[in-house]
């Protein structure tokens, strides 16, 4: 079955990408952005990964090893460090397409730079952003825009289709830095009957439910990077738990940096 939607379909004909979305869990829209548009996004990451990276603060970027720039994994709040972002964040298609498929206005929370390297990208374990976002209710989106073609060999997204109808699943600590739960009795039969791969090409844009239970492989790849930009918006609906929020990042921050990841 083809999941895929044509971006100026879904521009046409709005109620096909909503439908989609509250069906499934995820979207996958083609050709979200013009080569140009992408051509100019990736000279803009590349400025910010040279430029800007080396003044941010150690807790908002990853590295697979610390001390060597050339294992980067993710960056996180990139609007809040360079107006370009910025306007890709906020008033823009991608926040307008948020406003469509969570029916209301929105809050933009993220947007996060991600990679894995060739040979040593590491696997994304299978997790619910609703667990890290704890909203009541627990309504968002995350959009995840590859930079790059990414394929089965340097680790698509897979989504299981569905599972957002399905509740909020067990999570335990994993060792993968950047997600440090996953859910812990994933890959029952549903689950992989359920699951979808995502290959992608540059400016494509793949949209998923905050429930929606997804993952993605490790980057087995000798030469190939796997960039991509991810945007997370919340409904004006959905509440923080601010208290219990906090408190995990506090003490996820102290344990990465006991650990010497950060």
């Amino acid at each position: 079955m083809d999941y895929t939607v044509d971006a100026q379909t879904s521009r046409r004909q709005p109620q096909i990408a909503l439908d989609a979305f509250t069906r499934d869990g995820f979207l996958a829209l083609t050709a979200f952005l013009t080569p140009d548009e992408v051509a100019e996004t990736r000279t803009e990451v590349a400025r910010f990964i040279r430029d800007r990276v080396p003044q941010l603060p150690r807790e908002q970027v990853f590295y697979e090893t610390l001390g060597e720039p050339d294992t980067l994994k993710q960056i996180v709040y990139l609007y809040q460090h360079e107006s370009y972002f910025e306007r890709l964040m906020f008033d823009s298609k991608f926040e307008q397409l948020a406003e469509l498929l969570l029916q209301g206005p929105v809050v933009g929370k993220n947007m996060q730079y991600f990679n894995k390297p060739p040979r040593i990208g590491k696997a994304t374990p299978p997790h619910q952003d609703g667990f890290y976002f704890m909203l009541d209710p627990c309504e968002a989106l995350t959009m995840w825009l590859p930079l790059e073609a990414v394929d089965e060999e340097n680790g698509c997204v897979r989504y299981v289709r569905g599972s957002h109808r399905r509740g909020l699943r067990p999570h335990g600590r994993t060792q993968t830095l950047g997600f440090s739960q996953g859910v812990t009795d994933y890959g029952t039969p549903q689950d992989r009957a359920d699951e979808v791969a995502f290959p992608a090409q540059a400016g494509d844009l793949l949209i998923h439910n905050a429930m929606t239970i997804h993952r993605a492989d490790g980057n087995r790849s000798e030469t190939r990077t796997r960039q991509a930009l991810g945007f997370v918006y919340y409904s004006e609906r959905a509440k923080v738990d601010e208290e219990r929020h906090a408190a995990y990042q506090k003490r996820l921050a102290e344990e990465m940096k006991a650990k010497g990841k950060i």
